[in-house]
């Protein structure tokens, strides 16, 4: 494992502190007028997504992690754990639905998504900034209620709710933000 110093933390870097695996959210180098300089962090648990903010001396060292990408495509559910293909190996592996996290609300069957993996242990999925559903089920919309801006709940092919506007109808393709999980435009 390399190690770094806390002076050359950048937001996005994995460490491993203490066994806990942990991304770099947010830090500040901060050199007070008397005493050390000192690095804030905000730091964010890959395995249990909690976040918390822990104060390193600069230039202590810390234990940095490598994350491996890897594209895998979804094959199917399997009770409450999801089956994925490696697009390279084709070798299939399970991945626990606490690992997948809300990217369970936005992957179908055969979409293919990037797999994050530490070491042999899966530890996230990274999705795109946008995905194309299907709306399984919503009310019509009503002749004349044209409100602008109006919403209604669309329930999609996934089990995910988002609000729609009037206009959009069930069976449709609509295309959602994944950061935001709002709908964005029809596909």
């Amino acid at each position: 494992m390399a190690t770094t110093t806390t002076n050359d933390l950048k937001n996005g870097m994995t460490l491993d502190l203490d066994g806990d695996l942990v991304q770099v959210v947010e830090f500040q180098h901060v050199k007070p007028g008397k005493g050390g300089a000192f690095v804030r962090t905000t730091l964010r648990n890959w395995r249990t997504g909690s976040v918390v903010d822990r104060t390193f001396r600069a230039g202590e060292k810390v234990d940095r992690a490598f994350i491996e990408k890897s594209e895998v495509q979804f094959l199917y559910r399997d009770g409450v754990d999801f089956v994925v293909m490696d697009n390279e190996t084709f070798d299939q592996h399970t991945v626990s639905e606490v690992s997948m996290g809300d990217a369970a609300n936005y992957i179908v069957e055969s979409s293919n998504i990037t797999m994050l993996r530490y070491i042999e242990e899966v530890i996230g999925i990274e999705l795109p900034a946008s995905v194309e559903l299907s709306i399984s089920e919503t009310e019509p919309g009503v002749q004349g209620d044209r409100v602008s801006g109006a919403r209604k709940p669309a329930t999609l092919e996934t089990g995910l709710v988002v609000q729609v506007p009037l206009f959009v109808e069930t069976g449709e393709r609509i295309k959602v933000d994944t950061r935001s999980g709002e709908y964005m435009t029809r596909a």
